[in-house]
C-alpha cells in the first residue's frame, strides 16, 4: 500500500508540475525578443545584432563551440561561430520559433524572460528539429529594452518524422 500511494504522489506531482502556464509580458520587454528572433530568421544579421546591447556585460550561452561569448561583440562573433559551424555540418534553413512566454521576472530596468522555443533545420537535407528553452536578460536604457543575454537549452534536436511533426 505504501509504494501505492508514494506511486500515486509521484504520478500527480509529475502531471501537476509539467502544467506551464504562459504569463503576460510587457510589449515592449518582448519587443527586442521578438525582433532578434525574426531577423534571425529572415537572416538579416544586422537587424538582429540591433537588439542585442553592445556593452561589456553581454553574454551569449548556445550549443555551438566554443559555447561562450561575451563582451561587446559577443553577439557578431557568435553569429560567426554559429555559420561555420552550419557549414561544417550542412545545416541550412535555419528557424526558431518561440513558444508563449513561461516566466518573466523584472525589477522596472531588468527583465528575465523564459520561452520555449524549437529550432528547426536541415542538416545533410534531413529535416530536424530542436525543442529548447530560451532564457533571455534584457535591461533598459534611454533607448528602451534590450538583449544582455541569453541562452539556449536542450536536447540535441532529432529527424522530424511523421510523429514528430
Amino acid at each position: 500500500m505504501r509504494y501505492l500511494t508514494l506511486g500515486i504522489m509521484l504520478c500527480a506531482s509529475l502531471v501537476v508540475g509539467s502544467t506551464v502556464q504562459a504569463q503576460p509580458i510587457d510589449p515592449q520587454i518582448a519587443a527586442p525578443v521578438t525582433r532578434f528572433i525574426d531577423a534571425f530568421n529572415k537572416g538579416d544579421v544586422a537587424g538582429a545584432a540591433a537588439t542585442h546591447a553592445s556593452a561589456a556585460d553581454l553574454v551569449i550561452i548556445d550549443e555551438v563551440a566554443p559555447y561562450l561569448w561575451r563582451g561587446a561583440k559577443a553577439f557578431e562573433t557568435w553569429m560567426g561561430d554559429l555559420d561555420r559551424d552550419a557549414k561544417a555540418k550542412g545545416i541550412t534553413d535555419q528557424q526558431v520559433t518561440l513558444g508563449k512566454v513561461t516566466r518573466v521576472e523584472t525589477n522596472g530596468t531588468s527583465a528575465y524572460v523564459v520561452v520555449p522555443s524549437a529550432y528547426a533545420f536541415k542538416e545533410k537535407g534531413v529535416a530536424m528539429r530542436e525543442e529548447a528553452q530560451m532564457t533571455f536578460v534584457l535591461k533598459k536604457d534611454p533607448a528602451g529594452w534590450s538583449i544582455h543575454g541569453w541562452t539556449w537549452t536542450g536536447p540535441r534536436g532529432k529527424k522530424i518524422t511523421t510523429a514528430t511533426k
